[in-house]
């Protein structure tokens, strides 16, 4: 279970590190099961033996996969923050894929809690930068500035 933090303490952790997540293997089931999702089945990503004969010498993930990652690593690493009823993905600043991702490697994200704003009484806008590495990589998978919105149980419409 995640820590749970007031949003003092949370807020005094602007320009550290939230968190690591666990390591996560892709393999070609959860990159088929994405392309089915988005009807994005390209031979780079769903066909093993096409792909063996690219530049990557096999399958690789999609970026939006890597991406979507996102909420995975985030519920399984974040503190919470008391009063908190829910958290809403608010979109993203910046998404840089800079390293694909080869079927069967692992990734996991590192979080970097930037900033915290009030938009308006109990919601507040927090601004993540992550990166999602790659197991065994100098390069990492992508880079991302992240933005979510904490509504507490204080929000007024």
């Amino acid at each position: 279970m995640n820590k749970i933090l007031t949003f003092d303490e949370y807020q005094a952790r602007i320009g550290q590190e939230l968190g690591t997540s666990d390591w996560l293997i892709i393999d070609q089931d959860r990159i088929n099961q994405f392309a089915d999702a988005t009807d994005d089945h390209q031979f780079i990503h769903v066909d093993p033996k096409q792909a063996k004969d690219t530049v990557f010498g096999g399958t690789i993930a999609h970026g939006y996969l890597t991406l979507s990652m996102l909420s995975k690593f985030s519920g399984e690493t974040f503190p919470m923050i008391e009063g908190v009823v829910m958290g809403i993905n608010y979109g993203l600043n910046k998404v840089r894929f800079l390293n694909p991702v080869k079927e069967g490697q692992q990734i996991r994200a590192q979080f970097v809690l930037k900033d915290v704003v009030e938009k308006k009484a109990g919601q507040y806008l927090f601004t993540t930068d992550v990166v999602i590495e790659i197991k065994g990589e100098k390069t990492p998978a992508c880079v991302i500035e992240w933005l979510s919105l904490a509504i507490t149980g204080e929000h007024k419409n």
